[in-house]
């Protein structure tokens, strides 16, 4: 794709309104391009702050009766028009209201939650991986070869889990993207069934509910492990990739 037809979809990208194989597209495109990734910053941050900083609340009763106090107090003559005409009317705007109420309710809702978004992204970038040609930055089974990588290459430095022992042979790792910054992911084989083990430090502000999600089929497993945030994905099913994450955790 290029850069003119990956800007008419970021609007959509941001709001999840793309399918994976255009979420993949596009991804890989801002791998390589400075200005579509800038554009699609710009777009997560303003819809971020559009919903951070909008302000909901229900009118009380006494709001009405104020605001009909104020307006100009009506004719003394009688209108013309005849009160079904008014009625109609008055109906009408009601209508009207209702539509404009149910539309702005119905946008809230279908703007991602940060967990729905977060879900997104972690998938994109496993799925985005299985297509690649080269699925790792760097290819070992040897946790001693895989952690060193990482050196220099983020701002923190990544626990590389050695779980042969319950069954998910480590592949090897690679750089991605989730969540606006760069983050390690730690690539796990059990069968044919591929593993996506992302590792980034925690936010305080955190809180990704339910820690269970599936988007598009895959199924994601959120949890802390210390200072770090941690996503597993997989095309596997929730019992297994539960078990997973049991075995991260007691190493």
């Amino acid at each position: 794709m290029e850069c003119k037809e990956i800007q008419q979809l970021l609007t959509g990208y941001a709001d999840g309104e793309v399918g994976i194989p255009q979420a993949v597209e596009i991804e890989r495109h801002m791998q390589n391009c400075p200005g579509c990734r800038a554009e699609h910053a710009t777009q997560v941050t303003l819809r971020a702050a559009i919903k951070r900083d909008m302000t909901y609340f229900q009118a009380p009763d006494h709001l009405a009766n104020r605001i009909r106090a104020a307006l100009p107090r009506a004719a003394t003559v009688e209108s013309s028009r005849p009160n079904w005409y008014w009625n109609r009317l008055s109906l009408g705007m009601a209508l009207a209201s209702v539509v404009a109420i149910a539309w702005s309710v119905g946008l809230y809702l279908s703007v991602p939650s940060p967990s729905d978004r977060l879900a997104e992204e972690a998938v994109v970038g496993h799925v985005r991986s299985l297509l690649s040609e080269h699925p790792v930055d760097v290819a070992s089974s040897d946790r001693h070869t895989v952690k060193p990588w990482f050196a220099g290459k983020l701002d923190f430095a990544p626990t590389v889990y050695d779980l042969t022992a319950e069954g998910f042979s480590l592949i090897g790792g690679r750089l991605d993207y989730l969540d606006r910054r760069t983050v390690a992911a730690l690539v796990y084989r059990y069968r044919q069934h591929v593993i996506s083990l992302f590792i980034s430090p925690s936010k305080g502000d955190r809180s990704v509910s339910p820690s269970t999600l599936t988007w598009q089929g895959y199924h994601l497993v959120y949890w802390k492990l210390g200072d770090m945030d941690c996503w597993a994905v997989s095309d596997t099913d929730p019992v297994l990739l539960a078990k997973f994450k049991e075995a991260v955790l007691v190493h």
